[in-house]
């Protein structure tokens, strides 16, 4: 290993990896954070349009099962044939604060004791935990925000292995049984501002035998590519002067014969060869704190975020090259279908379903665009106090919209904003849902949900 690499360490195995029973469609399967291609969309199945899963709050209707996760976690669930995947880490001196809501404090939360991080396996069709695993024990390297955890990266999975990425806990990989193939330690990244770790952010990504890591820790940010089957590091581009903080999680686009990792950040969004790490192109940003995930739709790449002066949505082709950067007052040009600069999202990840963008704040409002030009088609906030972390997601002719205070709205696309459920969860949600065989699994702070007929 090289020096960048240092205290990483690889636990030799000669077990072979499982066989593993594929479903029957890939379609079935949700491996990432927002699922195949992080486009958020699961079609093909009837979904379930109404539900309540809060006893208090009335007869429990469309819940197939819940299961109590231990410890706090906004890791999305990840699902592979009939498993489901989650993190978390449990605070071993009692309940890990959170807080939610809209609201300008930013002091770090008072979560620094001995945790654990664990790899959780269920059962997708009975929620029956079928197998745990403690990576780490100790205390926290970094800190975290108030409404963050020390647990909010997504798991990915190719069907064979299992990668875990936790910032300043270490990058590990797993075979789907749960047994550890490789670990490595990447030293302390404590992603934040204002002198706050916030908490890591940034999911782990594959694509074929390369994982890629986005490590904007602000004092030495940098993007890098991991072998797959060993864990050894490939390359690493050190992102000083692009970018001094983000929790996006990056996009791997292949299209012809080029690969890309598109990264969100501030002052910069990059992209780069997946091959080499060299920059294909760059877009000067506007939000100062990006933290929505880019993904590709309808041949586009979609990259949001909202904090500071302005909040920008971008609607690149792939095949840009170069600083894209657009001239003031602009909002086209031949490597960006279209723009607007006072619409993104500050969390959340938008979807783009039935030919339009949708876009869920902080604030409450819910923000639809019609996705061909860029046109708003309307701009609604679903009431007071409302709050959205969780991305979007949709299937069957609905978007789901998570709140953090346990009630998801469901919008069914069109010219206006047409809520036609508002379900109650019981707990808050913070974490993005995965659908498999139109079923919806849904994290909420201490439990594990599946929703359906």
């Amino acid at each position: 290993m090289n020096a960048v690499s240092r205290r990483s360490f690889l636990v030799t195995t000669s077990l072979a990896l499982p066989a593993i029973a594929l479903a029957s469609s890939p379609e079935h399967n949700w491996p990432m954070f927002r699922g195949a291609g992080a486009r958020g969309i699961a079609d093909g199945y009837a979904t379930r349009t109404a539900w309540n899963a809060d006893p208090t709050a009335g007869e429990v209707s469309g819940v197939l099962w819940r299961t109590e996760v231990p410890g706090l976690g906004h890791s999305s669930p990840i699902v592979w044939d009939n498993r489901i995947f989650i993190a978390t880490a449990v605070r071993l001196s009692g309940k890990s604060p959170l807080r939610i809501g809209d609201y300008g404090d930013n002091r770090a939360a008072d979560d620094d004791d001995e945790q654990k991080w664990v790899v959780l396996c269920f059962d997708k069709r009975t929620g029956q935990r079928l197998w745990e695993r403690v990576i780490h024990t100790g205390k926290p390297r970094g800190q975290r925000h108030q409404k963050s955890s020390h647990a909010n990266t997504s798991l990915v999975t190719d069907g064979h292995r299992l990668v875990a990425f936790f910032g300043s806990e270490g990058l590990h990989c797993f075979d789907l049984d749960g047994r550890l193939l490789w670990s490595q330690d990447l030293g302390l990244l404590n992603v934040g501002r204002y002198g706050i770790g916030y908490g890591f952010g940034s999911s782990p990504v594959l694509h074929r035998d390369r994982i890629v890591l986005l490590c904007d820790d602000p004092t030495t940010p940098f993007v890098a590519s991991y072998r797959l089957s060993d864990g050894q590091e490939l390359w690493r581009v050190s992102r000083v002067g692009d970018c001094e903080r983000s929790w996006g999680t990056p996009l791997i686009h292949m299209e012809g014969t080029t690969t890309q990792v598109v990264t969100n950040g501030w002052p910069f969004i990059v992209s780069y060869e997946l091959e080499s790490g060299k920059e294909l192109w760059r877009l000067r940003g506007a939000g100062d704190v990006p933290i929505p995930s880019p993904f590709i739709a309808d041949g586009l790449i979609v990259v949001t975020s909202s904090h500071g002066g302005k909040s920008p949505i971008y609607a690149i082709r792939p095949t840009a090259r170069g600083d894209i950067t657009l001239p003031d007052e602009a909002s086209s040009s031949e490597a960006i279908a279209w723009s607007n600069m006072n619409g993104g999202s500050y969390i959340s990840t938008p979807v783009v379903y039935d030919g339009h963008l949708f876009l869920a704040n902080r604030n409450g409002v819910v923000r639809s665009y019609e996705f061909r030009t860029g046109r708003k088609v309307f701009e609604e906030r679903l009431g007071t106090g409302v709050a959205f972390s969780s991305s979007l997601v949709a299937a069957d002719g609905k978007v789901y919209c998570p709140a953090e205070e346990g009630v998801v709205y469901v919008l069914k696309p069109g010219a206006s904003c047409d809520v036609v459920a508002q379900n109650q969860m019981g707990e808050p949600c913070l974490a993005t849902p995965a659908i498999s065989q139109g079923v919806i699994y849904f994290r909420t702070v201490g439990s594990l949900l599946a929703i359906g007929s």
